[in-house]
């Protein structure tokens, strides 16, 4: 499959970050651009960034027009993690930063949050430390800038990842692995993240965000409603288990081969040109 042609470049500051910071977001036709925007602080998330970053991640499975998102930056670092000072009240209290009722960018299906549909991609760059390890995990794929510094230093802080590390590392990389990074909090670099399966491709700093877009524009151009089963087939064997995921392949065949998108897949094939799906 071919590359598409270098993507438009996504606006380095739309506006002055708030001192607690800002979510902001951008379309790019069927793309849904997320940016982390404190630069000033390394983008260390505060509670009102991290409830933004959930209305974001629901604009983005609640609009039929977006079929995919892009999370980034702005500035040198993808995020430093959790402001603690700002976040210790609420962990004090078992409390949660983003609403009930809205899509956990952290995807852990945790009672009355929904869970994503629709993929995301991340660019991550420079300082990617906790938080960011964990939605990067969370997404579907990852580009990693060669310039990354990682580090789930929750133990260093007194504290445990709870934003999915614990789970997610050792799935990806091995018990043995997970505990390494998890257990001393050190940093490791861009191609450390590689081997232990936390990113997909590592490009030279600064391209981390086209080759994100790159992906997401290919994505885009699939049959949206194949997307989507295709992904929640994907979970469901993992978190399930692959007999689990096995039961619901022939139903959901069954529903996409009745779709507009399926039939126009096939004259596409037999036309001998792209096709335009439709989500229908």
């Amino acid at each position: 499959m071919s590359i598409p042609a270098k993507p438009k470049a996504s606006p380095e500051a739309p506006f002055e970050a708030p001192p607690e910071g800002s979510i902001t977001c951008s379309v790019q036709g069927a793309i849904l651009l997320i940016a982390i925007n404190r630069p000033a602080k390394r983008n260390g998330f505060t509670p009102t960034m991290l409830r933004e970053l959930g209305q974001a991640y629901t604009r983005l499975d609640d609009d039929p027009a977006l079929r995919v998102g892009v999370l980034h930056a702005l500035g040198a670092h993808f995020t430093a993690g959790l402001d603690l000072p700002s976040f210790a009240p609420l962990m004090r209290n078992g409390e949660k930063a983003i609403p009930m009722g809205l899509v956990d960018p952290l995807d852990l299906g945790m009672p009355s949050y929904r869970r994503r549909t629709k993929p995301m991609v991340v660019a991550v760059k420079g300082i990617t430390y906790t938080l960011g390890i964990e939605l990067m995990l969370a997404a579907d794929i990852v580009v990693a800038a060669d310039d990354c510094r990682f580090s789930q230093l929750e133990v260093k802080r007194g504290i445990m990842a709870t934003g999915g590390a614990t789970l997610r590392m050792a799935e990806r990389a091995g018990m043995g692995n997970a505990m390494l990074h998890l257990l001393t909090g050190d940093e490791f670099g861009s191609s450390e993240a590689l081997r232990l399966n936390f990113v997909q491709k590592v490009v030279p700093a600064g391209d981390e965000l086209m080759h994100a877009l790159q992906i997401a524009q290919l994505i885009g151009a699939q049959a949206p409603l194949a997307v989507v089963a295709t992904r929640q087939n994907v979970q469901k064997g993992r978190e399930q288990g692959p007999l689990v995921a096995m039961a619901d392949l022939m139903a959901v065949q069954q529903r996409l081969s009745n779709s507009a998108d399926a039939a126009e897949g096939v004259a596409s094939f037999v036309e001998k040109r792209p096709a335009l799906f439709t989500g229908r």
